[in-house]
């Protein structure tokens, strides 16, 4: 079975804590609003929804779509770190697959907090205990952001095995960046050069400050 895409709609992306009134909710009833408009359906023809974030309690899913309609519809909610989207999208097209539900929305939002991602569970095994252990244990760890060190660290590993330039990494921001500049929902809209991107503050290893992903309040629905 062919599955199609019908209507998308999302928020712009903000810096957290800009806006004090633009909470989870809020997000998605604009981002679904706009997708069920985009798709000219009502909000009762969608049978299923998979709603993607991180930081959150367990059911900010059903919490969120309350501020568009009680159907009745089952509500899947999905943690997958940096994968979160994808694996709601790729959720809501099995579902549809499989006959279970002709209509699914696959909803995705976060609101963060300012500074640096940080564990929120200290009282239990972190999930990527293993990977910093061994880090740490192959080259150290130092006062930079964690997440920074691990994909740092992943690009000096890189740049070891197969020859890779501080470039080549810039050049992913650079196209990154030029992206947003026509996109109004986009957090931040400037034009770099590549030799910005490369000259900026180095935050860890081949990685500059233009090379790092901001934290950001939004949502984004299809």
């Amino acid at each position: 079975m062919k599955v199609y895409v019908i209507g998308v709609g999302m928020t712009k992306f903000e810096k957290p804590g800009k806006r004090n009134d633009f909470d989870y909710p809020d997000m998605a009833k604009e981002a679904v609003m706009k997708a069920l408009q985009d798709a000219n359906i009502t909000y009762d023809t969608v049978k299923a929804a998979c709603v993607g974030y991180v930081y959150g309690d367990s059911t900010c899913g059903q919490r969120a779509l309350y501020e568009v309609g009680l159907t009745g519809c089952p509500i899947y909610n999905v943690n997958n770190n940096c994968s979160t989207g994808s694996t709601a999208l790729l959720m809501a097209k099995q579902i549809v697959e499989t006959g279970s539900a002709d209509c699914v929305l696959a909803l995705g939002f976060e609101k963060m907090e300012k500074g640096s991602l940080m564990s929120k569970f200290l009282d239990r095994t972190n999930p990527m205990d293993k990977h910093i252990e061994l880090m740490s244990n192959i080259a150290g760890i130092n006062e930079s952001p964690i997440t920074a060190q691990l994909f740092g660290n992943a690009g000096l590993e890189h740049m070891k095995k197969y020859g890779t330039k501080p470039e080549h990494f810039a050049k992913i921001a650079y196209k990154n960046h030029l992206h947003s500049v026509n996109n109004p929902y986009s957090q931040f809209q400037e034009k770099y050069s590549l030799e910005q991107i490369m000259n900026a503050p180095t935050i860890f290893g081949p990685l500059t400050k233009l090379q790092c992903c901001p934290t950001s309040d939004g949502s984004a629905i299809s």
